[in-house]
């Protein structure tokens, strides 16, 4: 099922953390458990695991990057489930309207015909043969969505960073200077060396490159026009070797150079230096552009800490367990307080 893009910036997908609070009752059947918090005393029901699972297929994640493989998958349902009851535990409070609200950004992005408060049926069908689920179930995981994204407002707004001068100045610069490289990504460093050698000059570069796409037509790789900070983090340039690209010619050749892969070998096309002189008339939105890098270094440290708290325990299970189906109202999590210490 594609994912479903809806219009909110949302850190985790989590679990019911209402249906905490509403399944704990005396008349309740225990329910069946995937595994536990031991650093919290508490059992996570199959119910709520199956809820959060649900939402990550359904939705997506905007932490990090989409699971790959069933693993991916289950480590990022453990997280979320983490972060629920963090959330659960703060008693952060979505408002009806706080949910109707996300879902006219969402109809209005699908640009739909209906008025769905006045069209339910029509509402109802187009839940259905989006997510194939009950109107019910959609509207608890778009609650919980706005749930955590209240928890992730909350606790970066507890962080208070200090930016220096000089700190908002480097980021102005590996933003600013901008480079268009052609690159060349081989799995052994011998090999990348090689063809750096036999290279030698831009023409006899066209030239090899041209023979090797003919083979192969993802053989050379194009970034862009992309800032040095684009480079350093998502194809792993370092930082030295790009600074020794902007003092070299257009065309020029450069050696070998680790980057996401194994290795890499540049022709510089073009590139954009930036000066002393730009960066006064921009100061300040750079110095609250290091702010919030620092506030979301922080929140991911205090994400590591607080998994590292809770001390997950997942149990043995099938995989029949592991994606079942969600209910509208997970099963409670047992906590130390209801007398169900986990121990560990």
């Amino acid at each position: 099922m594609k994912a479903l893009r809806i219009g909110i910036a949302v850190g985790v997908m989590i679990a019911a953390a209402a249906a905490l609070r509403c399944g704990i009752c005396s008349d309740a059947p225990e329910p069946d458990y995937i595994g536990e918090f031991s650093g919290w005393g508490v059992k996570v029901p199959t119910s709520n695991y199956a809820f959060i699972r649900s939402a990550i297929v359904l939705f997506g994640t905007r932490w990090g990057e989409a699971a790959q493989t069933e693993a991916d998958l289950d480590k990022q349902v453990w997280d979320q489930l983490v972060l629920s009851f963090e959330a659960y535990k703060r008693n952060i409070q979505i408002t009806d309207q706080q949910v109707d609200d996300e879902i006219e950004k969402m109809l209005k992005a699908e640009k739909v015909t209906f008025d769905w408060k006045k069209e339910p049926e029509a509402f109802t069908q187009w839940v259905k043969e989006k997510t194939n689920e009950p109107v019910d179930l959609f509207r608890n995981q778009l609650k919980h969505l706005l749930q955590l994204e209240g928890l992730r407002a909350q606790v970066l707004e507890t962080f208070k960073p200090t930016v220096s001068e000089e700190e908002a100045y480097n980021e102005f610069v590996n933003e600013y200077n901008t480079i268009d490289l052609e690159l060349l990504q081989f799995d052994q460093l011998k090999d990348a060396e090689a063809f750096y050698k036999k290279a030698r000059t831009a023409e006899i570069w066209d030239k090899m490159v041209a023979e090797e796409i003919k083979k192969d037509p993802k053989f050379a790789k194009h970034p862009g026009f992309v800032s040095f900070e684009f480079l350093i983090n998502m194809w792993k340039v370092p930082k030295a070797d790009l600074y020794k690209m902007l003092t070299m010619a257009d065309n020029a050749l450069y050696p070998p150079a680790p980057v996401y892969k194994g290795y890499g070998i540049f022709k510089i096309l073009k590139k954009r230096i930036a000066t002393k002189e730009e960066f006064p008339k921009v100061r300040d939105s750079y110095f609250k552009q290091v702010e919030m890098i620092k506030k979301y270094d922080s929140l991911n440290e205090w994400v590591k800490k607080l998994k590292e708290e809770a001390k997950i325990t997942a149990y043995p299970r099938s995989q029949t367990q592991s994606q079942a189906q969600p209910g509208a109202q997970p099963a409670a999590a047992q906590t130390a307080a209801d007398g169900n210490k986990t121990g560990g």
